[in-house]
């Protein structure tokens, strides 16, 4: 239900935060807004906080063909903190100028697949409700206790191949 975020959790030997499968509808607003939808989150988070995001990465991995990374997506100027998320990026599925670009680590996915014209869909499979813990509290600037919102999303390509298997936690 929420990997690849339980792997890094696993691999960082701390336990997970209290997390619970919520449906669509009972997502409140904001959240809903920014969550429930069909669309990547890094343009949807630069319309809602008026600004580019910019890419923080945090930790990865690399595992054969797939890229696994733990990252803060903020705004660019004002480097609020708008997205706490662990990605797995299955880079066997990529041309050559997208995989280094996603291997660069200088922008989000969703901005490296609108730059270079990659066809893909966003499919929302779960909607979170999480507790933030020290570690996500802290990344996001909320206090440990805090229900935050988040959806576990698959991207997937035109033949419907796994692109990439993402948890996005957001902190509004």
């Amino acid at each position: 239900m929420v990997y690849p975020l339980d792997d890094f959790y696993a691999v960082a030997h701390r336990p997970l935060p209290a997390i619970a499968p919520v449906a669509g509808d009972e997502v409140p607003e904001p959240y809903r807004h920014l969550l429930v939808h069909d669309s990547d989150m890094t343009s949807t988070l630069a319309a809602f906080h008026g600004e580019p995001i910019a890419l923080d990465v945090l930790s990865r991995e690399v595992r054969n063909d797939a890229y696994l990374r733990e990252v803060i997506l903020r705004t660019r100027d004002s480097k609020k903190p708008v997205e706490f998320g662990a990605i797995r990026i299955n880079l066997h599925r990529f041309d050559p100028e997208p995989r280094r670009r996603i291997l660069n680590e200088a922008a989000p996915l969703g901005q490296i697949l609108a730059d270079c014209g990659v066809r893909y869909q966003s499919r929302p499979k779960t909607f979170l409700k999480i507790t933030a813990d020290e570690f996500i509290g802290g990344l996001l600037g909320v206090a440990v206790g805090t229900v935050l919102y988040a959806r576990r999303n698959t991207l997937s390509d035109p033949q419907q191949r796994s692109l990439a298997e993402i948890v996005e936690i957001l902190p509004v």
